[in-house]
């Protein structure tokens, strides 16, 4: 082993030495000042520093501000450095040339013009024993391989190293080096940029308060990208709000909007070529040649994080076999199959020149707006719908059979569709529209986010409208799907107008007997249910059975569900044993069509229980309502919502039978795993809390049911909004509660508000507001007593009118008015307990009546 003296620098040597340009600091220049502390603490302990981050966030800028800070401010102190070397590093060329003129500036023995490699050699070594104070910063080093031959030695504690780089490999945190990832502004900094920026170039009045945030989130925060935008801003005069409508416009291109005249600062490239600037390097050493098309795909996807796992579903292989560039051009007909370990070590390329991030090799991957943005501009117009199609392609595969199970995989698969849509539209509609589009509706209503599928149907209803026609298949099932948002939203006329328009649609262009016209009426008459139109509800039903018996056979299951629901119907309308007998049959149906333990049978179950209660066999309920639990549990899961609403059902049932303990501790568990599998916000959770809330009144914990009311009413007002039918429950419950605790004054207010509300809501007739216009009691206990009389005579006729005289609470309403004739004539009180007065209740979870069947 040869041991080389240190070169000695000649004594003519001008002190301090300086080598490179280090690049001016920005107008507005922000310190980062977090990430400087950790550089100098990292220096102060002996270690380089290697800056890491994406292209355009601002890693010269900061270096330059390090090297600036030990050139001058140590400096003036008597202890600067005596030789500042600033190299870029994107080839060894580049260190090489930079390192020999450090070399003939200090010339150092050896040294000669000739032999540029050995002079900047003798430097490398110079610095390793010199006793004097250096900096040296390695600008956009590209190569992890040159760590070794040109990263100087900074052992003896006189020199420190800087380097900036966009890569993350595990040789840049090795040998005493610390490395520090640098991100994005915060969008304080980003705002304090931007106002300083304009102020000193004298428009302050382009500063918009109000628009400078929503400014930085549409440009990501990246410190370039703002940088070219306040620039574009001072030279054109635009406002901040004409400069976000051209930025939002998908046509526009971002060297228009980011363009190179706008570089003030001098960064020698626009910015789209910055962001890019990876893209090459990566290239060269991606022996898959699948970096490029996984980007272009990922550039499609959500900025805020897709699944990795799109990439290796069958769909992505089989489009990544026909999008990777053959090896040879006579090689373009013989295409092998992509493995998952070549899309795997694609994307750690990308990660490693931090084109995509990821926390983990698993974890969402991310990839900057604007970096997408640019790689989007790069991606062949004529290749831009196969590519989509595929993005496509890879999120619905993903989807999850149960939304409840991967609640936050949903989420992310329904943020990736609405971005994919909006970035490629209309391509996700031609020749129709792609699954997926459709599936975000059914995960909205699955997650009980009902006004955000109704914006969601909404858009998707004028989509397709505009690109496909008013007739088209996927309008009509827009619309349909609209119609069912509108009915989980509780907009119950609107649900039902439009479900009248969609019917009419179905039939004028599909025919009257078409399975998908059937579903329409099937639809229809769920939303008269919700309606209160119980006949109408009824008759339209018998109708959709009979129609789907001739066309569809007595034994297809959309004639199995049209038999189940005419059972609700008749139940609705007080025939309980016709609702009990049809039950029955639809169960021995499905068990002899689909078998004991098919979903559908357990439904049909489960629905015959709730039909025994209905009908007060009390004990029948309890015993079917435990069997179908147990039967739940083992086919589908303790957790599944399905299982939920039977445990809910069975806590139902025990109430009734007088078990009040053990149907309080069923719902304390359901409102506990609703909760966990759902979430606290879900309806179906708000509904077990209310639901509990019951038997801790039926415990004669008046305190907690009354507290608990509280909150749910609360809870149902900022979920589902004031006027949701189920926050009018909610509120009427709250009102018994109040009267339960003595509280007179304040339940007749709020019986009275929600009369007016469901009134107003749901229509004079409908059921629910004849149950509210029953203030019978609450007058009563207020002592107006003749009030009590003349209301109860009134919703004795609404009744009869409106439900006919045999109906069940027809029978109750006029038991109740000659109870409140027998109080007013003994001028006492009527008695509280009557059923027309007891709390809204949803005690059974059945197969829903208003459930909307897809075409």
């Amino acid at each position: 082993m040869h041991v080389y003296p240190a070169p000695v620098p000649g004594p003519s040597v001008q002190w301090p030495v300086w080598v490179g340009d280090v690049p001016r600091l920005a107008a507005a220049f922000q310190p980062r000042t977090e990430i400087r502390d950790r550089a100098d603490e990292a220096r102060r302990t002996g270690h380089d520093v290697v800056l890491s981050g994406a292209g355009g966030v601002g890693k010269s800028q900061l270096a330059a501000s390090l090297a600036r800070q030990l050139r001058d401010q140590e400096h003036t102190a008597g202890v600067g450095r005596d030789v500042l070397v600033w190299a870029r590093a994107t080839s060894p060329d580049q260190i090489i040339t930079v390192y020999a003129e450090a070399a003939r500036q200090l010339h150092l023995s050896g040294a000669t013009p000739e032999d540029e490699g050995g002079a900047a050699q003798l430097f490398v070594r110079w610095l390793t024993a010199t006793q004097r104070r250096w900096l040296v910063v390695l600008d956009d080093l590209t190569d992890p391989a040159l760590l070794g031959e040109w990263w100087p030695d900074s052992g003896a504690g006189n020199g420190w190293v800087l380097a900036t780089t966009r890569r993350e490999d595990a040789q840049l945190s090795g040998q005493g080096r610390t490395l520090i990832r640098l991100g994005l502004y915060t969008r304080g900094e980003a705002d304090a940029y931007l106002r300083r920026r304009l102020t000193d170039a004298g428009h302050a009045h382009l500063h918009d308060s109000d628009r400078a945030d929503k400014l930085a989130d549409e440009l990501g925060d990246l410190p370039l990208a703002l940088g070219h935008a306040a620039a574009y801003l001072i030279n054109t005069r635009r406002t901040m709000a004409n400069y976000l409508t051209l930025l939002r416009d998908t046509s526009s291109r971002l060297g228009d909007l980011l363009p190179p005249s706008a570089d003030t600062e001098g960064y020698g490239r626009p910015v789209t070529a910055s962001l890019l600037l990876s893209l090459d390097a990566v290239d060269e050493v991606d022996t898959t040649r699948l970096a490029r098309p996984l980007l272009h795909l990922a550039s499609l996807m959500d900025p805020l994080g897709h699944p990795a796992m799109a990439w290796t579903t069958l769909e992505a292989l089989g489009h990544l076999r026909t999008a990777r560039p053959p090896q040879r051009r006579w090689l373009c007909r013989h295409r092998p199959a992509v493995t998952e370990g070549e899309v795997h070590s694609a994307l750690e390329c990308l990660r490693t020149y931090a084109l995509i991030t990821q926390d983990t090799a698993t974890a969402p991957i991310r990839v900057h707006a604007l970096t997408a943005r640019a790689v989007r501009e790069t991606i062949p117009s004529g290749t831009l719908p196969a590519t989509a199609q595929t993005a496509a392609d890879a999120i619905l595969s993903l989807w999850p059979r149960f939304d409840h199970e991967e609640r936050e995989m949903a989420a992310t698969l329904r943020a990736n569709t609405a971005h994919l849509d909006e970035l490629t539209h209309p391509v996700l509609w031609q020749p129709e529209a792609h699954p997926c589009i459709y599936q975000v509706s059914v995960s909205l209503a699955d997650a009980g986010l009902y006004d955000q599928a109704i914006e969601y149907d909404q858009r998707t209803a004028r989509q397709s409208n505009d690109i496909l026609g008013p007739d088209h298949f996927d309008t009509l099932l827009a619309r349909h799907n609209l119609a069912a948002s509108y009915s989980d939203a509780g907009r119950v006329q609107d649900a039902l107008a439009l479900g009248e328009q969609v019917l009419a649609d179905y039939e004028r262009v599909l025919g009257y007997d078409h399975p998908d016209t059937l579903t329409a009426r099937n639809n229809l008459a769920n939303s008269y249910s919700d309606a209160g139109r119980v006949q109408d509800a009824l008759d339209l039903r018998e109708r959709v059975l009979t129609g789907r018996e001739r066309v569809l056979g007595d034994e297809h299951l959309a004639t199995l569900t049209a038999r189940n629901n005419l059972a609700a119907s008749y139940s609705d309308a007080g025939r309980v044993q016709d609702a009990l007998d049809l039950v029955e049959q639809v169960l021995i149906d499905y068990e002899r069509v689909l078998g004991d333990d098919h979903p559908d049978t357990l439904d049909a179950r489960r629905n015959l229980a709730v039909s025994f209660s209905t009908a007060r066999r009390v004990q029948d309920a309890l015993d079917l309502g435990e069997r179908v639990l147990a039967d739940y549990e083992r086919v589908l899961g303790d957790d599944h919502p399905d299982t939920l609403g039977a445990r809910h059902n069975l806590a139902a049932f025990y109430s009734d039978a007088g078990r009040v303990q053990d149907a309080l501790d069923l719902r304390e568990r359901v409102l506990t795993s609703r909760e966990r599998v759902l979430g606290d916000d879900h309806p179906d959770t708000l509904d077990a809390r209310h639901n509990l809330a019951v038997s801790y009144g039926d415990a004669g914990r008046l305190d907690d049911a009354l507290d608990l009311r509280e909150r749910v009413l609360a809870d149902y007002e900022r979920v589902l909004g004031d006027d949701h039918p189920d926050t009018l429950s909610a509120r009427n419950n709250l009102a018994c509660s109040y009267s339960d605790a003595g509280r007179i004054q304040d339940a007749l207010d709020l019986r009275e508000r929600v009369l007016t509300s469901r009134e107003r809501v749901l229509g004079d007739d409908h059921p629910d507001t004849l149950s509210a216009r029953n203030l019978a009691e609450s007058y009563g206990d207020a002592g107006r007593l003749d009030d009590a009389l003349d209301l109860g005579e009134r919703v004795l006729a609404d009744y009869e009118r409106v439900l006919g005289d045999d109906h069940p609470h027809t029978l109750t309403a006029r038991n109740n008015l000659a109870r409140a004739r027998d109080a007013a004539a003994a001028v006492q009180q009527p008695d509280t307990a009557t059923p027309a007065t007891a709390p809204d209740l949803n005690p059974h979870q059945t197969l829903p009546s208003n459930r909307y069947d897809p075409p």
